[in-house]
C-alpha cells in the first residue's frame, strides 16, 4: 500500500503538524477552526485517508455479497458506507463508499487500506472485477457550511426495532449520501452531514489538491476540530474509538447508516442477526462530558472505572469550543444503564 506524502497544505500559515507529520492538527486557533466549521464553514484536510478503487460491471453486486451494506441499488454518484466482519461478527473493515457509475470508491482510516485491499483481492475468485490502490493518485478533503455541491440531504432509514418483519426496510442502502462531480478539477463530491452541519467529502487528484482546496473558498481547519465535531455527532473512528472485538450494534452511527439487516448472506451477518433479535450488545460506544480538572484530555487507550471495577477505556478525547473537555469512549452496557452514572477515567470524573 502506497504511504501517503504529507499534505501540501502544511505550507499554510499557522499549520502545525500532527504526530503522523501528514495533515495539520490546527492551524494556530483550534476552537477557532471549529467555531467556524459550525458558523461558517471550514476545510478540512483528510488527505491521509487510504482509498481503494473497483471497476467491472460485477463491482457493486461483489461488494454487496461481502459486506453489511445494500449495495446492489446504490446508483451512480451516490456514497453509503459499509463493514466487513469477521465470521463471528467482529468488524475487521469500515470503508465510506461512492460510486461514480464506472467505478466504486473506497476511502479507510490511514494505513487500514492495505489490509482492505488483501482482504478483498481473495474474495475476488472468479469475479471480474479490478481492485487497485488508488492512494498515491487521490486525496480527499471535507468541508462544511457551504451548500454548493448539492441541494440534496443524505437519508438514513430508521432501525426497525428487533423481531421486525422485512418490509420495514426498504431494498435500498440504509444510508444514502447523495454526490456528484466536483466541478473544480477531476473527482466527486459526497454530502454526508457528518459533523451535523452540512459536510461534503471531495476525492481529486492529489496533484490538484492545494488548488481545489483554495477554490473551496473555506478557512482551513485542522484534526483538532474534525475529532470535536464528530465526537460531538458521535462519529467514531474504526480502529481509534473501536477495537478488535467491536460488533456493530455498540456503535449507533454504523448501525444506522452501515448495516442493513435484511439482505442476502455475508460473513458475521449470524451474529449482527442475533444480537438485534435475541439480546443486547456487551458495550456500548457513548460520548463522556469530563469535568477538566486535568487541562490535557486522556490519552487514547485511558482506563475508565465505576468505583473499584474498570468498564471502558477512552477512544478519542479532545477540548471542544464549547462543551469543553468530550471523548467517545466504549463502556460495559451495564455500567451506562443509567444516565446521572458518574465514571473515572485518569484523574477526571466523566458523565454520559
Amino acid at each position: 500500500m502506497t504511504e501517503n506524502a504529507p499534505s501540501p497544505l502544511l505550507s499554510a500559515p499557522g499549520a502545525v503538524a500532527t504526530a503522523e507529520g501528514r495533515t495539520a492538527w490546527h492551524y494556530g486557533g483550534p476552537l477557532t477552526e471549529q467555531r467556524a466549521a459550525v458558523e461558517t464553514g471550514a476545510l478540512f484536510d483528510r488527505s491521509d485517508r487510504d482509498v481503494l478503487s473497483v471497476t467491472g460491471e460485477a463491482r457493486l453486486t461483489w461488494l454487496h455479497s461481502l459486506s453489511t451494506q445494500h449495495l446492489t441499488s446504490l446508483k451512480p454518484h451516490e456514497g453509503t458506507e459499509t463493514l466487513i466482519l469477521s465470521p463471528t461478527g467482529r468488524v475487521e473493515h469500515h470503508a465510506n463508499v461512492y460510486d461514480d457509475g464506472a467505478t466504486t470508491w473506497l476511502d479507510t482510516e490511514p494505513g487500514r487500506g492495505e489490509a482492505l485491499l488483501k482482504y478483498l483481492e481473495l474474495m475476488k475468485f472468479r469475479t471480474e472485477v479490478d481492485l487497485r490502490d488508488e492512494t498515491a493518485g487521490w486525496a480527499l478533503f471535507s468541508f462544511t457550511g457551504i451548500a454548493r455541491a448539492a441541494d440534496d440531504a443524505p437519508v438514513v432509514q430508521p432501525v426497525p426495532i428487533a423481531k421486525f418483519a422485512s418490509k420495514d426496510l426498504l431494498a435500498v442502502p440504509t444510508a444514502v449520501y447523495p454526490g456528484g462531480p466536483f466541478q473544480e478539477a477531476a473527482g466527486w463530491t459526497r454530502r454526508t452531514d457528518a459533523l451535523g452541519v452540512p459536510t461534503f467529502d471531495v476525492l481529486v487528484p492529489r496533484g490538484a489538491l492545494a488548488e481545489a482546496a483554495e477554490g473551496a473558498g473555506a478557512a482551513l481547519a485542522g484534526t483538532w476540530a474534525w475529532d470535536a465535531l464528530r465526537i460531538a455527532a458521535k462519529l467514531p473512528r474504526f480502529g481509534i474509538d473501536t477495537d478488535e472485538k467491536t460488533v456493530p450494534h455498540e456503535v449507533p452511527h454504523w448501525l444506522a447508516a452501515a448495516v442493513h439487516l435484511d439482505k442476502g448472506c455475508y460473513r458475521g451477518q449470524e451474529t449482527v442477526a442475533k444480537v438485534h433479535h435475541l439480546g443486547q450488545p456487551p458495550r456500548r460506544l457513548v460520548m463522556l462530558h469530563l469535568d477538566g480538572t486535568d487541562e490535557h484530555p486522556p490519552a487514547h487507550g485511558t482506563p475508565i472505572s465505576l468505583g473499584d471495577k474498570e468498564v471502558g477505556t477512552i477512544g478519542t478525547a479532545v477540548l471542544h469550543h464549547e462543551l469543553g473537555q468530550i471523548a467517545l469512549a466504549t463502556v460495559k452496557r451495564s455500567a451506562v444503564a443509567e444516565p446521572d452514572v458518574r465514571l473515572i477515567t485518569g484523574d477526571q470524573a466523566a458523565s454520559l
